[in-house]
């Protein structure tokens, strides 16, 4: 009895210690979101701080996309290899060093502190996933993710709502990079120390790595999966989280503080759209309908806040918009059940790498056509106008896309079994 003891204990506390570091993990996530967003509404702060334009600060900005989608890739592979304790501690410490570089007033250190960002956040969410897998049952684990879904959201409402109060009273936006910086550094050893070692993968397998890619990058559904998801997310993360606060102020005529609340409630709406809808997809046993029905309420709200402003405030128009935004995490569900079992980990890095390309992709597009005429337009409310349909339009390309999409839900499997 008393030799078995120890090892009972290490089997009850162990899933503990691992609920422990998702917790902090999911801080990381709350952290990173926050990061994403917070440059929107400090565009002019962070013009005099590296000499730029605000089309220049938002180039600045956009770059996180490149190596946030790249690094999913690596970041699957990483957490297969090295467990969380490495890869997910690595990659907190990547943000941070990203956050302190760019409090620093040169145009190089904003470039590189901002790619590294980008690169640190993608080990946020797959490592959160890693360790619900391991600190909750198959019964819990659905809705631990969903609550490190929503965690991050909430981050990425407070680096608008919250962290724009913050500058727009005094606070430095040095002073706020280098305060992220260091909460990054203090999280990243805190993970570190209680997160438990594992037995990396043998070495006879590293020729094998690369195979899980080639399996889902050779599937069709995986593309199209990648693309709906980044399409419903890019009003999200090319205007909202970079030129929302400063195009609500100068097109719309609001203030900064009226500004900054519209913008922030996208990410509020993700909260309470990416469960409820994903929940509905699974009660209704339908995936695609959902999607489209989340991409519809998207144009809905939209169109209204363009052409009938008066009809709701703007703030409910966007929050309506990021309750349908919530669907782009459906195909994330979508694009496991369409690849192997085997290959599940590395579809997460697959779709990450596509969603954000996409958004990599936009970003530049949209300024050059939208942000480049912000400050010499002579008609703001055509340039708001146009800016709004050119959204629309890419919704409407992410619901034409779903449309090829396999259902992959409960009621069509039933189907197929009948016949």
């Amino acid at each position: 009895m008393n030799i078995s003891t120890p090892n009972t204990t290490v089997l009850k506390t162990k899933p503990n210690i691992y609920v422990m570091a998702w917790f902090i993990a999911m801080l990381f996530y709350f952290v990173e979101y926050a990061v994403r967003s917070s440059p929107s509404v400090m565009i002019p702060e962070l013009s005099g701080l590296f000499g730029l334009s605000a089309v220049g600060v938002s180039v600045v900005a956009g770059t996180y996309y490149y190596t946030y989608s790249v690094t999913s890739l690596i970041a699957g592979i990483a957490l297969d290899k090295t467990g969380a304790r490495y890869a997910v501690s690595v990659g907190i410490f990547i943000l941070g060093l990203g956050c302190l570089l760019f409090a620093l007033s040169h145009l190089y250190t904003g470039y590189t502190g901002r790619l590294l960002q980008g690169a640190g956040s993608a080990f946020a969410f797959p490592g959160c996933v890693y360790l619900a897998s391991k600190g909750f049952s198959k019964r819990s684990l659905a809705t631990a993710i969903g609550f490190t879904q929503c965690l991050g959201m909430l981050g990425g409402t407070a680096g608008q709502f919250i962290v724009g109060p913050l500058i727009h009273r005094g606070v430095s936006v040095s002073a706020f990079w280098i305060g992220t910086g260091i909460l990054s550094m203090a999280l990243c050893a805190i993970l570190f120390w209680i997160t438990p070692a594992e037995e990396p993968l043998s070495n006879t397998r590293e020729t094998n790595l690369l195979q899980p890619y080639k399996t889902v990058f050779g599937n069709l559904q995986s593309y199209l999966c990648g693309l709906v998801s980044g399409l419903l997310f890019a009003p999200t993360t090319v205007f909202i989280m970079v030129w929302g606060v400063v195009f609500f102020q100068q097109d719309r005529g609001l203030s900064y503080q009226q500004a900054t609340l519209v913008s922030s409630m996208v990410p509020l709406g993700w909260v309470l759209g990416c469960p409820l809808l994903g929940w509905l997809a699974d009660f209704a046993g339908r995936r695609k309908p959902v999607i489209i029905g989340g991409g519809l309420l998207m144009i809905v709200s939209i169109l209204q806040l363009l052409f009938l402003p008066h009809l709701m405030q703007a703030y409910i128009s966007m929050f309506l918009m990021g309750t349908g935004s919530g669907a782009s995490m459906i195909p994330y569900t979508i694009i496991k059940e369409v690849n192997p079992d085997e290959v599940k980990g590395s579809a997460t890095g697959a779709i990450n790498f596509i969603t954000f390309g996409v958004t990599a992709l936009l970003g530049p597009l949209f300024n050059r056509l939208f942000g480049k005429t912000l400050s010499t337009t002579t008609n703001h409310a055509q340039h708001f106008t146009s800016t709004g349909l050119f959204l629309i339009a890419g919704i409407a390309v992410a619901i034409i896309i779903s449309l090829f999409l396999r259902e992959t839900g409960q009621r069509q499997e039933v189907a197929v079994g009948n016949d």
